[in-house]
């Protein structure tokens, strides 16, 4: 199976648009692998360890981009690669493209908000930039060292600003969604989440139940760690109790550090308005479904009853929403096992198994999940054929920079499976997916469509209980 490479020197395009066309080759008969990345030392890593590097795209420079192709018409795919990228496709969606950081800003003046999503190694330096002339920012990029996260943090804190991320994968401004978002009404529900499906599925819970959201800050995956301390969760919380139009927060995280989870209920306790925290796998939150209970009367329910023979596999798009199942199911006695473990829930030898597939060891030199689904499709065909597996449980997240139609292509799979298999849909009627269409979809396959996430979490634990 050969591997080639190509090289094009100082080209720079959107990562969204060049996995659009990663995914297009890799629909090239023929072809196994394929990617697009710009040649940074840590792309060409995840290339390498891929096994999709070769001489020529290990010369690649940092301001380079590297086409690369696995298989028996991996020449062929990179003609088509050069071809798709002429034609505009790499292209961003905005009208408007800047080559710099001034340039752009020196169109916008007045602009008050920066999003950066350009290679780790050089995203600091922008996020800088635009802190130091006043701007928030919102960086997307990942790959961003922990040292350099922290300094930009206390930066921004000094002058009154929010430093959202790295890795901030999501959120909702005045009424904006930006990156991986859905469409929801503006109301006076404020949130905080650390990176981007919690806060996603929290938004569009609400926004179903008629209710809508003042502002949706991202802070990051790592920002309540130890290291990172909270600093943006903090200053986001300061600010949304200084925000007019919000009357309640929820701040939504994964496993926080015990010391962190200190400091923000100590926040809330202080604050003006009401705050609910789910903070995952910590005593001061523990599933997105309380939460909502909570903070804003939401009860999902479920009248469905489901019977299975055989371990609970969870194949998910959402680390957050991976990590409240595994909370929910533990909650049901079950013994659960997870790639990105809750802190005290995880047990050598567990029989079920919960996976988050946009985890680094599944996305380098990939697409996330939520862009191609095609990733987790291959785990969702071996779950339906392994004997030992009795029910199949699913996250199927839409809105603005996801897949045009995920659950099409779950349904193509599953085909009405003998094997249970149980889903919820993270989105609302505005997303361009549209909520119920995905629904309607999933349904005709014969997979179970619960209200929420922890909700299908509950109806796989029953159904294994119910043997």
């Amino acid at each position: 199976m050969k591997i080639a490479n190509r090289v094009r020197r100082g080209f720079y395009a959107d990562s969204v648009a060049l996995m659009r066309i990663a995914r297009e080759l890799e629909s090239v008969p023929g072809v196994k692998r394929a990617s697009l990345m710009i040649g940074t030392p840590s792309n060409k890593a995840l290339l390498k360890e891929s096994g999709l590097l070769s001489k020529e795209g290990a010369s690649a420079r940092p301001d380079d981009l590297i086409i690369a192709v696995k298989g028996k018409n991996a020449d062929e795919s990179l003609l088509l690669a050069e071809k798709l990228l002429t034609s505009g496709k790499a292209k961003s969606q905005s009208s408007e493209s800047h080559p710099t950081f001034a340039s752009a800003f020196g169109a916008l003046p007045g602009a008050n908000l920066a999003l950066i999503s350009v290679p780790g190694e050089f995203a600091a330096a922008e996020a800088r930039r635009a802190l130091e002339r006043g701007l928030h920012a919102m960086v997307f990029s990942d790959n961003v060292p922990l040292a350099e996260e922290v300094a930009l943090k206390v930066f921004a804190a000094k002058r009154g600003l929010l430093m959202m991320g790295p890795d901030c994968g999501t959120a909702l401004i005045a009424g904006v969604p930006i990156a991986f978002a859905n469409a929801v009404p503006r109301g006076d529900i404020g949130i905080v989440a650390a990176s981007g499906t919690g806060l996603q599925e929290v938004s569009c819970l609400i926004a179903r139940d008629g209710r809508g959201i003042s502002h949706g800050i991202g802070v990051g995956g790592r920002d309540l760690s130890r290291a990172v301390g909270g600093r943006m969760t903090l200053a986001a919380m300061d600010a949304l109790e200084a925000d007019a139009a919000t009357k309640r927060i929820i701040v939504i995280s994964k496993p926080p550090s015990p010391s962190v989870t200190a400091r923000i209920v100590a926040r809330a306790k202080r604050c003006r308005k009401p705050v609910t925290l789910c903070l995952l796998g910590a005593k001061a939150g523990s599933n997105i479904v309380r939460t909502l209970e909570a903070a804003a009367g939401i009860h999902p329910k479920e009248h469905i009853e489901v019977k299975a023979k055989g371990n609970i596999v969870g194949l998910f798009c959402g680390g957050t929403l991976c990590a409240e199942a595994q909370i929910v199911l533990t909650d049901h006695g079950l013994n659960v096992s997870s790639n990105a473990p809750v802190p005290g829930a995880r047990k050598s030898g567990a029989p079920h198994q919960l996976l988050d597939l946009g985890a680094d060891e599944f996305t380098r030199g990939r697409p996330h999940p939520m862009i191609e689904p095609a990733l987790r499709n291959e785990h969702l065909e071996r779950a339906l054929r392994d004997k030992a597996v009795g029910v199949i449980l699913l996250d199927v997240v839409i809105g603005y920079g996801a897949h045009h139609d995920p659950a099409g292509l779950i349904a193509h799979v599953v085909r009405k499976s003998e094997k249970p298999v149980i889903a919820s849909v993270t989105g609302t009627e505005g997303d361009p997916q549209v909520y119920s269409r995905q629904v309607k979809k999933l349904r005709a396959a014969g997979v179970i469509v619960a209200a929420s996430n922890a909700a299908a979490a509950r109806l796989a634990a029953l159904a294994v209980w119910a043997n």
